[in-house]
């Protein structure tokens, strides 16, 4: 495999796995040789190396395959006399208070205040990130933020950082993901340096900490973690979190850490409304009006992508991203043609999206009650199991977080969602007419 080809997977992976990802996991990685289908590359550690093969193999594999290489699987070997540590996340500072400075952090320059597009959805989250990017006195801690893939989160996180710097440049402040500080603990563990450990992480102004949830089930890693929370808050010390679901729907993260979580400010990212989703296209093609200036676009073709991709930004602002790449290329204005013609496979992904409403529908029709009264207040039997089939559908066949299911439910808490949705897992391992129920429910759904 050329240089050349190399490149190309790595440019595309920086495109798959995110900034943050590739500038952690990606680029320590050296490509070594190929041969019989097996690509070697050369890794710092081998933790690393067992990290990317579980997290990344597959798409590395399927990238390199793109790009015209028979490649079957990855080995990562560490040279002789090879036993580095990754390069932090940042650069450490020589000063008293040793910790990461975020200029040379894993930021992306494009994440700021100035390019996060505000709607009704994520009005709130803008409003306390911008809150705690003032800095001044720690008025709510930790802020939590939290909501499905590509709402925005990370973005804020960035943006939050970029402008605390900017404000309050003396200040220090560590951005990482929970992978990193996974990561960075074991490191230490092995080289017994828990105390510079301890010393960098307890001495922060600010700890970010991305995608909280991969620390679930990690028991040593979450002990750290709860130790180090409340050494900062103690110190009043300003901490942000992000994760993928609300602190209580977090699976085997420690009570007690829950329970740290929710003691500040958590808020809900929702999915993005028809309006936001416009208003997000529009920012982008401003930015690609300067780079593609001979480039057309006509009336309705924003508006069509803004109604036919929903579910995630990514996907709707990598749809743009490659419509205005091929426009450039073939030379033709973008037309709702071209673009039906550019995007089919995004669009017909976005074809088949189960919603809550729908899974209400069908729960109803199946054991033939009214719509009104399994989403109502009455808790007979009659009503009660089915809400909770709908409930663990949706749950498992939408993105929804369990507050917006809830108030899908007649305005019902997250925690009788929870509730509902453990009483199926329960009952369809002893009861085969539930089992029997949930398979023919799925199938009816993803027809």
């Amino acid at each position: 495999m050329t240089n050349d080809i190399w490149a190309n997977v790595l440019t595309s992976l920086r495109t798959a796995l995110g900034a943050n990802n590739f500038s952690n996991w990606i680029e320590p990685l050296e490509f070594s040789r190929l041969s019989g289908g097996v690509a070697t590359f050369h890794v710092p550690t081998n933790f690393i190396g067992n990290y990317v093969s579980q997290n990344f193999g597959d798409q590395i594999i399927y990238q390199m395959k793109q790009n015209g290489e028979q490649v079957q699987r990855l080995k990562f070997e560490v040279p002789d006399g090879v036993q580095k540590t990754v390069a932090p996340v940042a650069k450490t500072q020589a000063k008293a208070k040793t910790a990461d400075n975020t200029p040379d952090a894993s930021l992306d320059a494009r994440f700021t205040f100035d390019t996060f597009v505000v709607g009704k959805p994520n009005e709130l989250a803008n409003a306390a990130a911008r809150r705690v990017a003032e800095g001044g006195p720690v008025t709510f801690n930790p802020l939590f933020l939290y909501g499905g893939v590509g709402l925005g989160k990370t973005h804020l996180m960035h943006a939050i950082a970029h402008e605390l710097q900017r404000r309050s440049p003396e200040l220090n402040v560590l951005y990482l993901s929970a992978e990193q500080f996974m990561y960075r603990f074991i490191t230490a563990l092995r080289e017994r340096k828990m105390m510079d450990f301890k010393q960098m992480f307890r001495s922060v102004d600010v700890l970010m900490v991305d995608d909280v949830q991969f620390i679930g089930g990690k028991d040593s890693t979450q002990e750290e973690f709860f130790h180090t929370f409340n050494a900062l808050v103690d110190s009043q010390k300003q901490i942000i979190i992000s994760a993928d679901r609300a602190p209580g729907e977090i699976k085997d993260l420690e009570e007690r850490i829950k329970s740290r979580l929710q003691c500040g400010l958590v808020v809900d990212l929702h999915p993005t409304d028809y309006e936001l989703r416009l208003g997000i296209l529009q920012s982008k093609v401003d930015v690609y009006a300067a780079q593609y200036p001979e480039l057309v676009i006509a009336p309705g073709v924003l508006e069509f992508l803004a109604h036919r991709i929903s579910t995630n930004v990514r996907v709707l602002e990598g749809a743009l991203t490659r419509l205005f790449a091929f426009a450039s290329l073939v030379g033709r204005e973008i037309t709702l043609e071209l673009t039906q013609d550019c995007l089919s496979d995004v669009l017909k992904a976005s074809d088949r999206k189960v919603t809550v409403e729908e899974i209400q529908r069908k729960v109803s029709e199946h054991y033939n009650i009214r719509l009104s009264d399994m989403i109502g207040p009455k808790r007979v039997r009659n009503y009660a199991r089915p809400r909770q089939m709908a409930m663990y559908l949706a749950k498992h066949m939408t993105n929804r977080s369990l507050p917006e299911i809830g108030r899908r439910f007649g305005g019902r808490d997250h925690t009788t969602v929870m509730h509902g949705v453990r009483r199926i897992e329960e009952l369809k391992t002893i009861d085969s007419q539930i089992a029997d129920d949930l398979e023919l429910l799925r199938r009816a759904l993803e027809e």
